[in-house]
């Protein structure tokens, strides 16, 4: 017998009792831990977010652009990739050159620019987790990579789910998705954490509702 043979008669033995590959799996795990409000929920992105070191802002939709013009200007940015269906009312206040995100923008073109500003597709309270899809208000994925620092608006409650499997649901797995919990990061050997490696260095999360209180020069930051 063969070294082939032997390994592929391993390979059947190990098979023989694996159901059939097109039968339904079955699913039972928890669609979500716990059960709470959409408030609650809502509260539990806020602070998975922070503890991933995201910085998180709450306001309203009418004050949103004030809070995106406040949060360019203390980042000290001149310049914002701005992804092709974003709403400019969202950009209103904005005080800097605004940068179309364009196919062929380099990497060093976009390393020049000081911030970016997107949407997102859907966010995760149990992780604290951000996903884009490539959306209109999202852009190409290296806008969310190259620049330093990147301020993602997140319409609560329609966009935040509780459970990774719930966001599953919403998302098409054949878009370019990019799944974001804080700002980028890597630690060596000796657990140095290290900002800025593999995306921005600093990550902002604006909540923002159509009612109720919003933020003002930073009151209500988790």
């Amino acid at each position: 017998m063969s070294s082939r043979e032997r390994i592929l008669g391993r390979v059947r033995r190990a098979l023989a009792g694996v159901r059939d590959e097109d039968a339904p799996v079955e699913r039972a795990y928890l669609r979500e831990h716990g059960q709470r409000s959409t408030a609650q929920t809502v509260d539990l992105l806020a602070e998975n977010l922070a503890d991933y070191r995201a910085v998180v802002h709450r306001c309203t939709a009418g004050e949103l652009a004030a809070v995106i013009g406040r949060l360019v200007a203390g980042h000290g940015s001149t310049s914002v990739v701005v992804p092709a269906g974003l709403d400019q009312g969202w950009l209103a206040a904005l005080d800097a050159e605004q940068v179309a995100d364009r196919a062929e923008s380099t990497p060093h073109e976009l390393d020049g620019v000081g911030s970016v500003v997107t949407g997102c597709a859907v966010a995760i309270a149990e992780t604290g987790t951000i996903v884009l899809d490539g959306g209109p208000d999202q852009g190409r994925r290296r806008i969310t990579l190259v620049p330093d620092h990147h301020i993602c608006v997140v319409r609560v409650p329609e966009q935040v789910v509780s459970s990774v499997p719930q966001a599953l649901e919403r998302l098409d797995a054949t878009r370019p998705l990019t799944w974001i919990s804080g700002p980028s990061a890597t630690s060596d050997i000796e657990l140095d954490r290290v900002e800025g490696v593999h995306g921005p260095r600093t990550l902002e999360v604006v909540l923002v509702s159509g009612d109720g209180p919003g933020v003002q020069d930073g009151a209500g930051e988790r």
